[in-house]
């Protein structure tokens, strides 16, 4: 784990450390964006631009605790840029609340600077040496060993101020002395694990940690007296944290025309001139880099009020004054052991695999971009072009989803979505068709249940055929909920309800102008069942030329607007149902045969509901709770007599027939119980007569039915009379078994006691 940590819970996304980060050591993954240690190079960015607090620096406060309590000496060091950021503070009462804190000695970090002072300088001035760059900001460090190491040969082999001074006093301290650094550099927390300085500082705190412990303890340093400092007394050292402040602190003198010395500062001019290094477009004897913008004074590690002028002229007017009081400890001013100031560095690249072409290619595609013109640049997914995206995202860096337009393009696609389907889930509730379930427990319905199970999750093109009031559109509903397209729209057009005209203008859509009335562009029923399913009822109404159309759409899967000529591609699964005889339709010319092959890949034929007879009772209770919903009107049961006329009855309308009766009774029902007397006449007739009268305008085959109903009843009864009522007798002279026989009884509302000889 390195010193920026990422809080998970925080993170919404919003990509401004991507976009702000200049090595993109950031990396999006579905849940939040984290740091890539291994990439980081410290400069802390990401902790600035972070409006949710999301990007935290590692707390190394309770590590310095832990020192201050169990180690006797414990010594803190003031970086360089300190007077810019304790501005309204003298710098004795700085020293003096750090020993309230209970640090044994505190020093001033610009005399790092003037340990190393004669090292650079002789490396400056070798003649051969390659051109040279500082090592003494850790970020430029860092970059050049994690992403530049081109240049590591040019980076200077000295250590930095505060490793040089955290190797001083160690070495002229007793042993177990522990170093604390305080500065405004992120980096320096990075810089104190690395193998060849480690060791040299045991801590780094920033500005705003150490304000942090002082607030803990109610430190008022305006209220304490000044304590000198302790170690050795800096002089052009207090100048180093200044752009152009190194030249000052090494005495390299430096004139504006000479190429020779270059220094600058920032994140833009920093990479800039890596850059120019790293192609040699420049040649420079030696470069002072600083990735702060003005030096050490513009370092993330505390924010203030005052701009990089103000801090300039503070760090000028510190050195101006000779700084704080200092009293160097004797053990400090003896020669002792030269100190080791060199260091190595080491090529921490790791090279990311490069995609193909054919992967970029799949990887813009895959946010619609198919044309350069596509390629927007915006940036807004933090890296300058989308090709650059497209390589983080195989890089498994990015995500695609970070590409703002298609995220919006997909919102807008997902609203549209929505919108069709919150329609059509009105519709559904406004007409009642909510429900899916199938009722019945017979072979025939089972054998139903048992073909949608099977044909549901395919792509196939269902008929389904029966008589009017079977139930087809919610079988058809059934077939679309147990699909792959449950979760996308069904759409629902009833053939018989509209003109040729109309009913090709409501499939395909229209353009504005294609006819009268057409007033503005219309998008068809097909295009709204786009990745769903599309049920035509009563399909068998439709004219020969929409059937060709329809033919057309289901051989290509393209549709045109009435009035257009471009086609739209759309995918959409048929369910198509009629009461006709097609293979009639298609002798007598009035259905195409093409068509109907086309239509007739799985056929559900539903069966009437005179021959499910003894699924009544349950379809009877399914729609008195449906209509006690919604009559709000507590609706029982239904007492025994009306189920019996009910399963007598024929049928003729079938299920539609049986629930608006059901409807109609509990409108009329009294005492919540739904009675024989509230059924239609024709259902007492049949109680009391034992069966049905004709009806003028019943048919051969329904005046049939009814004789055969009554001739059976009579040959039971008259099975029953002759064995007196014993049921086991008569089922044995009638030549059928017993338990049919007893369904009969059931059927007829027959008992065997009402026959036995008193």
């Amino acid at each position: 784990m390195g010193p920026i940590q990422t809080v998970q819970e925080n993170c919404r996304k919003c990509y401004a450390c991507v976009r702000n980060c200049p090595v993109k050591a950031i990396k999006v993954n579905k849940e939040w964006a984290e740091v890539i240690h291994d990439r980081c190079i410290g400069c802390g960015k990401c902790l600035r631009v972070c409006s949710q607090n999301a990007k935290v620096i590692s707390d190394c406060i309770e590590e310095t605790r832990r020192f201050l309590m169990t180690e006797k000496n414990t010594v803190a060091v003031l970086g360089c840029s300190y007077p810019a950021f304790f501005n309204d503070i003298r710098p004795g009462q700085v020293v003096s609340g750090l020993k309230r804190l209970g640090f044994a000695e505190v020093h001033e970090g610009a005399s790092g600077v003037e340990l190393i002072a004669d090292e650079c300088r002789r490396h400056i001035d070798t003649p051969t040496s390659p051109p040279l760059i500082s090592s003494h900001c850790p970020t430029i460090v860092d970059l050049i060993e994690r992403h530049y190491p081109q240049l590591l040969r040019n980076l200077m082999p000295v250590v930095s101020p505060m490793v040089a001074l955290g190797r001083f006093i160690k070495s002229r301290s007793v042993s177990g002395t522990r170093v604390i650094y305080i500065s405004s550099c992120i980096a320096g927390k990075f810089e104190i694990d690395a193998e060849e300085v480690a060791g040299a500082i045991d801590t780094v705190l920033t500005y705003s940690e150490l304000t942090q412990m002082f607030r803990e303890r109610s430190l008022d340093l305006a209220r304490l007296p000044d304590q000198p400092f302790d170690g050795l007394q800096p002089e052009r050292g207090r100048l180093f944290p200044v752009g152009g402040g190194a030249f000052q602190a090494f005495s390299v003198r430096n004139d504006f025309l000479n190429p020779d010395f270059v220094s600058t500062g920032g994140e833009t001019s920093a990479l800039e001139l890596i850059r120019d290094l790293a192609a040699r477009r420049i040649t420079p004897k030696w470069v002072d880099i600083r990735f702060c913008e003005g030096g050490c004074i513009g370092g993330p590690g505390k924010n203030n009020r005052l701009t990089t002028f103000s801090k300039r002229n503070l760090i000028i007017d510190y050195f101006r004054s000779r700084g704080g009081p200092c009293q160097t400890a004797p053990h400090y001013l003896d020669e002792g052991a030269p100190l080791h100031l060199s260091r190595r560095f080491t090529n921490k690249f790791k090279r990311l695999e490069p995609p193909s072409g054919e992967s970029i290619r799949r990887i813009l595609q895959s946010t619609n971009k198919f044309v350069e013109q596509d390629e927007l640049d915006c940036e807004a997914c933090g890296y300058p072009t989308c090709r650059e995206h497209a390589v983080a995202v195989f890089q498994e860096l990015a995500d695609p989803d970070m590409c703002l337009p298609f995220s919006l393009k997909r919102l807008e696609d997902d609203r549209i979505s929505l919108l069709q389907k919150y329609e059509l889930a009105e519709r559904a509730l406004a007409e009642g068709y909510g429900d899916t379930a199938i009722v019945g427990k017979d072979s025939r319905t089972l054998e139903t249940q048992r073909l949608i199970r099977q044909v549901g999750p395919t792509p196939t093109t269902v008929l389904i055929r029966g008589e009017s009031g079977t139930g087809k559109e919610l079988t058809a509903r059934a077939i679309h909920k147990s699909s792959h397209r449950a979760d996308k729209p069904l759409v629902t057009v009833n053939c018989t309800t509209l003109t040729d005209s109309l009913l090709e203008s409501e499939l395909f859509g229209h353009k504005k102008g294609a006819f009268t009335g057409a007033i503005s562009d219309k998008k068809g029923l097909f295009a709204a069942a786009n990745g769903g399913t599309i049920f035509l009822d009563e399909i068998g109404d439709i004219t020969p030329k929409l059937q060709a159309e329809l033919l057309r759409v289901l051989d290509s899967g393209e549709i045109k607007a009435v009035g257009g000529t471009a086609t739209i591609k759309v995918d959409v699964r048929l369910i198509a149902a009629t009461n006709r005889n097609l293979e009639q339709g298609i002798k007598e010319g009035w259905f195409r045969e093409d068509l109907f092959y086309r239509l007739n890949v799985f056929t559900i034929t539903m069966p009437p509901l005179r021959s499910r007879i003894e699924s009544i009772p349950e379809l009877v209770h399914h729609f008195l709770i449906r209509a006690s919903s919604r009559l709000n009107k507590p609706i029982v049961g239904v007492e025994d007599r009306a189920i019996a006329a009910m399963v007598r009855y024929q049928w003729p309308g079938n299920i539609r027939e049986l629930q608006n009766i059901i409807e109609r009774a509990s409108v009329l029902a009294q005492d919540n119980i739904i009675r024989l007397e509230n059924l239609p006449t024709i259902f007492a007739e049949l109680v009391l007569n034992g069966s049905a009268r004709p009806r003028p305008d019943s048919g051969l085959r329904a005046q049939r039915d009814r004789h055969v109903i009554i001739v059976e009843r009579n040959l039971i009864k008259k099975y029953l009379e002759e064995a007196c009522g014993n049921v086991s007798k008569a089922a044995r002279s009638s030549g059928i078994p017993r338990r049919t026989f007893y369904r009969l009884l059931d059927r007829h509302g027959l008992k065997g006691e009402d026959f036995k000889q008193k």
